[in-house]
């Protein structure tokens, strides 16, 4: 399942890029957990009242989503000469513009539409379960891949 080639794994290790992704996709996750929360206890009448909380961690999770899109626009234009939708990370970006289609579907909806709260409260959901659809895909690629870089230095040692 190598999706780098050395050359490109070499590109990968060296790009600046490859550690702000590191940097930001924990924050972004912590946000996650974090809007996640806030919306969970809206929706059930625990501690937060105020509906403002809920769209607000919509909006930072979405201005993170969009951060890591672009910093990893140019991740994948140092390492695979392609700004997004490069061959090899297709279905990552794939899974990355469905999340941001949900998220700013919840903007649309709540600036346009302006439906019932717990339909806004549902498509909060929605945006954070593509997101942690999304991230898996990530997480998963990430583990093949050092899986790979370690078949690919164990082969540079025989």
């Amino acid at each position: 399942m190598p999706r780098y080639t050395p050359e490109q794994l070499a590109r990968r290790n060296a790009s600046p890029w490859t550690k702000s992704q590191a940097i930001l996709a924990p924050i972004q996750f912590l946000i996650f957990l974090a809007g996640l929360t806030v919306t969970y206890l809206y929706s059930q009448g625990l501690w937060i009242t105020d509906f403002w909380w809920v769209t607000f961690f919509v909006a930072l999770k979405t201005f993170m989503l969009v951060l890591i899109f672009v910093t990893g626009g140019f991740f994948e234009l140092e390492v695979f000469g392609h700004f997004a939708f490069a061959p090899e990370f297709f279905w990552e970006d794939f899974g990355s513009a469905i999340a941001m289609i949900v998220h700013l579907s919840y903007f649309i909806l709540f600036f346009w539409v302006k439906p019932a709260e717990h339909i806004l409260i549902l498509t909060a959901y929605l945006a954070y379960l593509s997101y942690l659809i999304n991230a898996a895909q990530f997480v998963i690629r990430l583990l093949l891949e050092k899986h790979n870089e370690k078949k690919l230095k164990q082969q540079k040692i025989a």
